[in-house]
């Protein structure tokens, strides 16, 4: 049997998982073990105000919530000149990380960037004048972005020189899609986002890691130039989304999938039985023979408004439909 690193590199890269691999906190079940850096992140939850490592300043409801970024230190192009950023080569990004490795003997060990790229651009300048940059002030926003991108780039770096061979994978997030379509043209992605994207994940590549990334919104039109810009991993919340059989057709066998039952249609609202035929669906159109799918949950039910209870549905439904295990 396949201990839990070798079973998520065999669903990963299509070698044939001994059964489904886990990442399923809430229920203290997980073949992953995150090595994270000091990244700030969102920040302190328990505040109504944080900011960041870019200095982006993240507000909050009563509401339990991740937050929002509100405070945008580049909304202005005039702040460029005096704004300070983050140093990768700081060793206090790194300090007490080799800690995070205990216990990971058998785990896939993996670390992560928050807000890598789309959504760092966007939390810099703000939503609006970034997709404006993009079509009127080109050179302003590509250098922009080629700064974001080295400094990522850094980081990346920075991690694989201190824990060389260690680490298996990362992490990214950057929400690419509205629930109608992808923000941008495909078009515009592929000339502007993908070389970029190229480049850190290369670099990713270097250092021996899968790259995971995740992504909100109806994305379909992205997800092959996503494949062909080098992700090994595509975490999808929204499979109903995005049309399970659909995105089943088009690319199970070409990417591996994290995900799980809907957590917007399906999870919040859905009876057990619609929740264990998604399951099942999953299983069958997003997974193939030799792998390709993880379950991948939701941590923050509250914030989704879906009960523990329903969690366990989901979860031992996941568990009766595993291909993998039921071919031994």
């Amino acid at each position: 049997m396949k201990n839990s690193r070798e079973n998520v590199v065999a669903a990963v890269e299509f070698g044939t998982p001994d059964r489904l691999p886990l990442v399923f906190e809430a229920f203290g079940v997980s073949d992953v073990q995150s090595v994270g850096w000091n990244q700030i992140g969102t920040g302190d939850h328990e505040r109504t105000l944080t900011f960041d490592e870019w200095n982006c300043g993240w507000s909050r409801s009563n509401v339990k919530n991740m937050g929002q970024v509100t405070i945008h230190p580049l909304d202005d192009w005039s702040k460029l000149a005096g704004y300070r950023w983050p140093d990768p080569d700081n060793s206090a990004f790194y300090e007490g990380m080799e800690k995070r490795f205990e216990g990971g003997e058998d785990k896939y060990l993996m670390t992560g960037i928050f807000m890598v790229f789309f959504e760092r651009l966007h939390s810099l300048r703000g939503f609006q004048n970034l997709l404006t940059d993009l079509y009127v002030e080109q050179e302003k926003i590509a250098a922009l972005a080629d700064r974001v991108t080295e400094i990522q780039i850094a980081f990346i770096e920075n991690i694989s020189c201190r824990f060389p061979g260690m680490i298996q994978g990362i992490g990214f997030t950057d929400d690419w899609g509205t629930e109608q379509d992808v923000f941008i043209s495909p078009e515009l992605w592929n000339d502007f986002v993908r070389p970029r994207y190229e480049r850190i994940f290369n670099a990713c590549k270097e250092a021996g890691w899968h790259v995971w990334l995740h992504s909100c919104g109806k994305i379909n039109k992205i997800i092959g130039d996503l494949i062909d810009a080098g992700a090994d991993v595509l975490n999808l919340q929204q499979p109903t989304l995005l049309g399970i059989e659909e995105v089943g057709r088009d690319f199970a066998g070409k990417v591996c999938f994290q995900s799980l039952c809907d957590i917007q249609r399906t999870l919040p609202f859905k009876d057990a039985d619609a929740i264990r035929t998604e399951a099942r669906e999953l299983i069958r159109h997003w997974g193939c023979d030799e792998g390709g799918f993880i379950l991948g949950d939701y941590g923050d039910g509250e914030a989704i408004d879906v009960p523990i209870e329903k969690k366990r549905i989901m979860y031992e439904a996941f568990l009766e439909a595993d291909r993998w295990c039921a071919a031994e």
